[in-house]
């Protein structure tokens, strides 16, 4: 079992990134959270994996943050849910929002995910609502603290609105907009973070 990978990043695209460790170059499938917490290739990097073996493949999951991980093991705990589903779901929503759904019994959230449909949303939320309370002091946004890095504001929602009209999955755009302000801090205008998160998904493009 790999149960972690640290090396190179080599190159990365939506939804995998090769990472070079001792001479071996790992495929290694992320989420859109994942992908756009990566390094610019050429920098070291590590994520935690799972390792799923099957009849035609060995596939290989990858994580930067431990409770990603463990909602990840959850979720392809669920009946009907395998490894690229749950990926999907972890895309689909940001940790703290899926986790939030769940809780929540937001069936409509769920079900907004590509792939997922009621019946496996409703397996979901009755598999899973009971078993997320270790997950509340990592994945749910705490007052102050995810939702404070950047509190709900109009430049926040036009940082975001400028990176959809360019493309981007609301997920993808709201998680790189988050990691920017991280970056900017309390003063940045949207233009400055529209530009930091510009600057983050280049690093996660695609080297062809």
């Amino acid at each position: 079992m790999i149960a972690s990978v640290r090396g190179t990043l080599l190159e990365c695209g939506e939804g995998w990134c090769v990472i070079e460790a001792a001479g071996v170059g790992y495929h290694v499938h992320v989420s859109t959270h994942t992908l756009t917490a990566l390094p610019a290739p050429g920098q070291e990097v590590r994520l935690r994996t799972r390792q799923v073996v099957r009849e035609d493949a060995l596939l290989l999951f990858g994580f930067t943050e431990v409770h990603e991980l463990r909602l990840f093991d959850l979720l392809i705990g669920v009946s009907g849910v395998g490894p690229k589903l749950a990926l999907a779901a972890l895309s689909g929503l940001e940790p703290a929002a899926l986790v939030k759904a769940i809780r929540d019994e937001n069936l409509a959230a769920i079900v907004a995910v590509p792939g997922i449909g009621r019946k496996t949303a409703e397996r979901l939320v009755v598999e899973l609502r009971d078993k997320l309370d270790f997950l509340s002091g990592a994945a749910t946004p705490a007052r102050g603290a995810r939702e404070g890095v950047l509190p709900r504001s109009q430049r926040y929602d036009d940082a975001v609105s400028a990176l959809v009209t360019l493309g981007c999955t609301p997920a993808q755009a709201q998680e790189v907009v988050r990691r920017a302000a991280d970056e900017a801090g309390e003063g940045a205008s949207t233009a400055d973070l529209v530009k930091r998160a510009l600057a983050r998904m280049g690093r996660a493009a695609v080297v062809r």
